[in-house]
């Protein structure tokens, strides 16, 4: 380091001297909505990392459904585990691609700050309820612009956004995350179902198996290795076509055999009906509060950041009936000393 240069300002120089031409460089950035002084240690994107892992929406994450419904056992995902592994995995093929790391972390940590409690299942319920539509995406981006304040780069939040299927990620390092949630949730679902006993390996499509492995690990290090070898020296980060057909299919054959028709299914319509009657409560006690056009919004803001759970907590504060309580004094005791010689 140079005595006129910050620490920041040589990890952005070796961002320019040793990342890919395509990397995109802190920077570079395109900015935060909010002009700030800069970190003298961080880059942009260290900066938008840590403020995402500090935030209260991801330590939330812990307590809110992967797949399975508040699980007993602990070895089950939950959408913290399934974060982790998609900045892990994500991280892998950034390196290897030499990439932005800290943009592939940022973006991969903060991809579900939005979800529902409950899963896709109150994700679902959100949907059809609110006008307009809920889309966890949608909803992770107002968690980090709105709801914590972040102040992130827009290259963070662009992928935050864009890490569902169907929109297109501005940055290689998004399009990592983007697939990188993909194959994370495909094999810790198929691990987390063959534990459950809802499926075993041999019932997994053979076309698919044959082509990726049985094994866990191998499976989805032949994923991750489909994407390096086929992106390297590339502007764009993409599978090779023949494994993402196979990668497809799984995820197909996982949504037709676990994701809408299973046991791991059972209590979801029980998880449905407690994210709608908690919606009807909390608009009807905020009818004389404030106005009515703020109501949905502030509702669907406080239902989706709930836990499991807290959902369940409050479902039961206000529809379980509980035995009457009173206060409990000890009066008897002294009695009986009075009583008692």
């Amino acid at each position: 380091m140079t005595e006129n240069n910050s620490i920041r300002e040589n990890l952005e120089q070796r961002e320019i001297d040793y990342l890919s031409e395509f990397a995109t460089k802190s920077r570079y950035s395109k900015g935060r909505k909010i002009q700030e002084e800069e970190c003298p240690l961080r880059t942009r994107f260290q900066r938008d990392r840590d403020r995402i892992l500090h935030s209260k929406a991801f330590r939330r994450l812990k307590h809110k459904t992967q797949v399975f419904l508040s699980p007993f056992d602990d070895h089950f995902r939950t959408r913290l585990t399934h974060t982790l592994e998609v900045s892990q995995i994500g991280r892998t093929i950034a390196r290897a691609l030499n990439l932005n790391e800290d943009l592939v972390e940022a973006v991969a940590l903060g991809h579900d700050l939005g979800h529902t409690p409950f899963g896709h299942c109150g994700e679902g319920v959100l949907n059809e309820l609110v006008a307009g539509g809920f889309h966890h995406n949608i909803q992770s981006v107002r968690v980090v612009e709105i709801l914590e304040k972040l102040n992130l780069c827009q290259e963070t939040i662009d992928g935050i956004l864009t890490h569902t299927w169907g929109y297109t990620p501005k940055t290689p390092e998004a399009q990592i995350v983007q697939l990188a949630d993909k194959i994370a949730y495909i094999n810790h679902d198929i691990e987390d179902s063959i534990r459950a006993g809802i499926i075993s390996e041999s019932d997994l499509p053979k076309d698919c198996i044959n082509y990726f492995s049985s094994i866990q690990s191998k499976r989805l290090n032949k994923m991750i290795n489909e994407i390096i070898e086929n992106s390297i020296g590339k502007p764009q980060v993409t599978m090779s076509e023949e494994a993402w057909g196979y990668t497809t299919e799984l995820r197909k054959w996982m949504f037709e055999n676990v994701y809408n028709d299973s046991p791991a299914k059972l209590e979801e319509s029980k998880a449905r009906n407690v994210i709608r009657e908690l919606y009807f409560l909390y608009c009807d006690k905020l009818k004389n509060i404030c106005d009515e056009s703020r109501i949905e919004r502030i509702v669907t803001d406080y239902i989706s950041g709930m836990t499991d759970r807290y959902a369940i907590e409050k479902y039961k504060e206000h529809f379980i009936p509980t035995g009457f309580h009173t206060s409990t004094k000890d009066d008897y005791l002294y009695k009986l000393a009075n009583m008692i010689e």
